[in-house]
């Protein structure tokens, strides 16, 4: 038989004295959220930074995108800029419908 123990942790006790309330889990019906501009650029030259250079690891490949993003000018952003705004569009309709749906739920 199991013993039961009284003692309390040094985390619930931490959380239980500070007060804090513990974060709600999110939605898993929820929509995703939009991707930034850099993020779309990212999914598109990821492949092209690893092959140009295979020794690099994960966290310099994310470097390097970061450069490249940097130099980039302006107007060779603008496709992922256009991409970005049509996925923050998306994720905007996307939510609405869902708080749409919670509220006719309740």
């Amino acid at each position: 038989m199991a013993k039961e123990s009284t003692k309390v942790s040094k985390r619930n006790a931490k959380v239980a004295d500070e007060g804090k309330k513990r974060r709600t889990k999110k939605d898993p019906s929820a929509p995703k959220r939009g991707l930034s501009a850099y993020m779309f650029f990212s999914q598109d030259q990821r492949q092209q930074v690893k092959e140009e250079n295979p020794e690099a690891t994960f966290g310099s490949i994310g470097k390097l995108l970061g450069e490249k993003w940097k130099s980039m000018t302006d107007d060779d952003k603008k496709p992922y800029i256009a991409k970005a705004e049509a996925d923050k569009k998306r994720y905007e309709s996307e939510k609405a419908a869902a708080a749409d749906k919670q509220s006719d739920e309740e």
